[in-house]
């Protein structure tokens, strides 16, 4: 690592720990020429991941993307920021996990329709018409009749 101060090449690290958001590592340096001591962080590198589009595009994953698409599900509804940023990092986490290279945007779209549905009907049904481009409204009284019978078979258990 060269000195920020000096440019010499040689340092030690006096201090190493994960940053406040625990992505990263902080190191604490000390120039072996100058002493003088300066910080550094470390990240781990993520391979780009490519979503599989329904034409057969490619375009990189973006959680970006993705938090746009949930938040507007959710807009006006009783949903925390924290509720859907935890929902996004889920399907992230979930996605990097089973995908290395590619992965299907339809298996996104499950996915986050699969965690919508848990968090709130409504948001599902506005993400699922969007998704599964509902063309009538027979579609969505198909899909809520679908959420009623799901809802009724859960209070049984």
């Amino acid at each position: 690592m060269r000195c920020p101060f000096c440019g010499f090449l040689e340092d030690k690290v006096v201090d190493t720990r994960p940053s406040e958001d625990e992505k990263n590592i902080r190191r604490r340096r000390e120039c072996l020429s100058c002493s003088r001591r300066f910080t550094t962080y470390e990240v781990i590198e993520e391979k780009p991941l490519m979503v599989v589009k329904h034409d057969n595009r490619r375009e990189p994953f973006s959680r970006e993307k993705l938090l746009t698409g949930v938040m507007k599900s959710c807009e006006k509804r009783p949903v925390s920021m924290t509720d859907i940023e935890a929902l996004v990092d889920r399907v992230s986490s979930e996605i990097r996990s089973r995908f290395e290279k590619e992965v299907p945007s339809a298996r996104i779209g499950e996915l986050v329709i699969e965690n919508l549905a848990r968090l709130d009907q409504v948001a599902y049904v506005r993400f699922a018409s969007v998704y599964r481009k509902f063309a009538d409204i027979t579609e969505f009284e198909k899909e809520i009749a679908r959420l009623k019978k799901q809802e009724a078979n859960h209070g049984r258990d």
